[in-house]
């Protein structure tokens, strides 16, 4: 029973304060995961609308993010993510954990990456792409797009770019994409489960009772295993209840891994083709990348 944590550290506050202590909560419980890096500019603050939404599900947007980070890219300069982070990301990888790349300007991309014109696309994966190299040494395995926004142009540079497999989607089972007959060969590992603020306050959810409705969530393992997306800057303001879950999936019997190790588990050559689909998830604004049903064409077109 496997459960793969990703952590996405998608703001400067995120990343310069969350990442290090969710580094220390996995240390002590002890669990894997892979941190997912925005390597760019911070410009949350153009997204105040998104942001603000999260008060009225039981997370303050304030508190969840801070002053300063609903203020960057409009009132405030947006700060360098990788170039000011640069230790701290170095840091994560030297303890152990796996990295993988969520993008270049996070908050631009989940506004603009769906409907796109793939130059903007291609540049926008080349800098996150050159910027990881910077940091790092090395290029990135994983792509895992940011909001779960991608397009066709995404999909088709994930492979053309060398990444091995992408976490750009929701849905239900490792599966290889298939856009309007169009195939993609880098998998994906979808997120599997709700994210804790589409949790917070639907169905009287609040901070109380999260860790008991996740935990109801993964009663039943599938074969296939868990995906859970975290963001950086919600971990860092519910720090025991993510500390109280990641203990209450191991109670359940998971070994909490990085999606590197569950990609590792599974024979790729034998995954199924899905259907990427525009769809809707309960608890969260707007439409995200979703895998749909089944491929069965016999002629597909692989890229």
């Amino acid at each position: 029973m496997k459960l793969a944590l990703k952590i996405d550290a998608a703001t400067f506050r995120g990343t310069l304060a969350g990442v290090p202590r969710l580094v220390e909560v996995l240390r002590r419980v002890p669990a894997q995961a892979t941190f997912c890096f925005n390597l760019g500019p911070d410009r949350s603050g153009r997204g105040l609308g998104s942001l603000l939404a999260a008060s009225r599900k039981g997370a303050s947007a304030l508190a969840r993010h801070g002053l300063l980070t609903l203020c960057y890219g409009t009132l405030l300069p947006a700060p360098d993510i990788g170039r000011r982070c640069s230790e701290i990301l170095r840091g994560v990888r030297d303890a152990g954990f796996d990295t993988g790349l969520l993008g270049w300007d996070g908050a631009t991309w989940q506004r603009q990456a769906e409907t796109a014109a793939p130059g903007w696309t291609e540049r926008e994966m080349r800098r996150a792409l050159a910027r990881y190299q910077e940091v790092f040494g090395e290029a990135p395995r994983l792509h895992a797009a940011a909001g779960w926004q991608t397009s066709p142009h995404a999909l088709r540079l994930t492979q053309r770019l060398g990444f091995g497999f992408a976490s750009d989607t929701r849905g239900t089972h490792p599966f290889v994409p298939v856009w309007h007959g169009e195939v993609t060969l880098c998998p994906q590992l979808p997120t599997t489960l709700p994210t804790l603020d589409e949790l917070l306050g639907r169905d009287g959810c609040s901070v109380d009772n999260l860790v008991e409705r996740m935990l109801a969530l993964t009663a039943a393992a599938p074969a296939t295993g868990h995906v859970f997306s975290l963001s950086a800057d919600l971990g860092l303001a519910l720090l025991p209840v993510c500390e109280q879950l990641l203990s209450g999936w191991r109670q359940q019997g998971y070994e909490i891994v990085s999606l590197g190790h569950l990609f590792e588990s599974i024979d790729a050559s034998r995954l199924p083709r899905h259907e990427v689909v525009r769809g809707t998830v309960p608890g969260r604004r707007g439409t995200l990348t979703l895998q749909g049903a089944e491929h069965l064409a016999e002629t597909v077109t692989e890229t």
